[in-house]
């Protein structure tokens, strides 16, 4: 697990760790030994290993040395290029020597002959220059310095201490030296500025180094913001037994669609049966059933009532009766803005005592089971999505007759319209904005868009590192709602079933881009195709 920390909570968490007995200088120890031991586990198979680090004045220069002293040890040639002065006599510069290092000094190479020397022969490049407490523009000569070894055309593969120098580590911003990162090595936690751009296309690939905090630190744990990876996602998804059978693993219900946007569910339902939940049912109007019925022989069908292709008021009391298997509601998806769809919607929310209470809760065991059951009646699990949300915003205090941690997804326009905030004023603060929300709609708030943010109401808040224009078709959202109410209709809880299913998402963009040979021939049903190759990787059977 990752947490996603700002600048002035690191500190805070360093001085907690040093005033508990784990000094700067252990934390220093093992952040450098971290970064030596990825460098040597990502290029230590190659011949004549030569180690390059740019070294600052401050703790990621100190970090840098460290790194260059343990591979010294392991058999690399460690070159350590000062680009600012180190404090008289410190004694990791004195480590690096004793060690076989060598030694250069930026002010006595005005002509770079050094380090261009040093830098044809290296097999990697540490950036230990400057960390998280710059502040830009970059004063001269360090700004020399990164910008020559940045437009050099044969550098080698750099891993960043930290951060790549010039980045600031809150907004984003870089300044125009930064030299790209093959590797960000993250002290202890991801910086939050580091997955914003600019800097997020300055950092390469994430990694997170141990720093060896002690456990309890009240600094540490109070921070909720977590970077959703792999791990995570595996460790949350419920486990499938062998034995299981439709009814084990939920059913969802998708409910959409009209005669301009018919495709919307299809893609929901396609996205949900290919995410492992035991049964879907598709609810849309009448006359688009009779259009789409021979599309998915796989999903089971509740025609509603509709007026002129859209699904109508009364057809409220139709689908409340077809909710007694349901584990989890999807409604949105290809709704269209008809005020008769505005009005059906509103009927749900105001009538939902009307649910029948016995309903299976999936994989949920007896125990489980009887926590889980409400104490009254009311709708299964709810998402909402598309054109569910701006008809919403539509319903007066709709806050209130949503069903507490019901699962929003809007994108940044649907956002606007839910919270009449412009879409530049979300996009300038979507962390933030999520958050805020969330808490004040008591709802959970899936903020789509590159680099997809969760938010819970109790202030957990999840955050998906991976931005790709493969997403940027139409369909694809319908797509991620479906693969939540899956996994929502499975049992997870509803801020974890979100963020599981905003990576799987994710990751399904992106290897469904490799598929189809480029991110713009992406469409929907490529992203549906691509989420058994994510779940093959995280999904443990039991």
């Amino acid at each position: 697990m990752s947490k996603l920390v700002t600048v002035s909570e690191m500190r805070e968490i360093e001085a907690e760790a040093n005033a508990k007995g784990w000094t700067y200088a252990q934390m220093m120890e093992r952040a450098g030994t971290g970064v030596a031991q990825l460098v040597h586990s990502l290029y230590g198979y190659e011949e004549n290993l030569q180690a390059l680090a740019l070294v600052g004045s401050g703790n990621n220069g100190g970090d840098a040395l460290v790194t260059l002293h343990w591979l010294a040890k392991a058999g690399w040639k460690v070159l350590a290029y000062l680009v600012r002065p180190r404090p008289a006599g410190d004694p990791l510069v004195e480590k690096v020597l004793n060690g076989g290092g060598e030694i250069a000094l930026a002010w006595e190479d005005p002509s770079f002959a050094r380090l261009n020397a040093w830098l044809e022969g290296s097999t990697v490049l540490i950036d230990g220059v400057l960390g998280t407490g710059i502040r830009l523009p970059l004063q001269e000569e360090v700004a020399r310095v990164l910008a020559h070894v940045k437009n050099l055309p044969n550098r080698p593969p750099c891993v960043a201490v930290d951060c790549p120098s010039g980045v600031d580590c809150d907004s984003g911003e870089a300044a125009p030296e930064c030299i790209p990162a093959e590797i960000t090595a993250c002290m202890a936690g991801v910086k939050i500025g580091l997955i914003k751009y600019p800097a997020f296309s300055l950092v390469g690939e994430i990694q997170v180094i141990d720093i060896g905090l002690p456990s309890g630190l009240s600094s540490w744990e109070g921070v909720q913001r977590e970077v959703i990876d792999e791990e995570w996602v595996s460790a949350r998804l419920p486990v499938r037994p062998v034995e299981g059978h439709k009814g084990t693993f939920g059913t969802a219900m998708i409910c959409g669609g009209c005669l301009s946007y018919s495709g919307a569910p299809m893609l929901a339902a396609e996205g949900a049966g290919r995410s492992g939940v035991g049964l879907v049912q598709v609810a849309v109007p009448a006359s688009v059933h009779a259009v789409i019925a021979g599309s998915n022989w796989n999903v089971t069908w509740v025609p509603l009532p509709e007026e002129k292709g859209f699904i109508a008021a009364e057809a409220a009391s139709v689908l409340f009766k077809s909710l007694q298997r349901t584990t989890a509601l999807l409604i949105g998806p290809g709704f269209g803005l008809e005020p008769d769809t505005q009005k059906f919607l509103q009927r749900i929310l105001e009538a939902n005592e009307k649910i029948p209470e016995e309903r299976p809760m999936g994989f949920l065991s007896s125990k489980d089971l009887s926590a889980r059951k409400p104490s009254h009646r009311s709708l299964p699990p709810l998402i909402l999505d598309a054109d569910g949300l701006k008809l919403l915003s539509q319903i007066e205090n709709w806050q209130t007759l949503l069903p507490p941690n019901s699962i929003l997804t809007p994108h940044p326009g649907e956002m606007a319209v839910l919270t009449g905030l412009s879409t530049s004023q979300i996009q300038a603060n979507r962390i933030n904005t999520a958050l805020e929300f969330a808490q004040k709609w008591n709802q959970i708030v899936v903020l789509k868009g590159a680099f997809t943010v969760i938010a819970a109401p109790d202030g957990r808040l999840g955050y998906i590192p991976i931005a790709t224009n493969a997403l940027a078709h139409g369909g694809t959202g319908d797509v991620l709602a479906g693969i939540i109410t899956a996994l929502r209709a499975q049992g997870m809880d509803s801020f974890e079933a979100a963020c599981a299913g905003a990576w799987i998402h994710a990751q399904a963009g992106l290897i469904a881009a490799q598929e189809t040979g480029h991110p713009a021939s992406v469409q929907a049903t490529d992203v549906c195709k691509a989420i058994p190759a994510v779940l093959e990787w995280v999904w443990k059977e039991g």
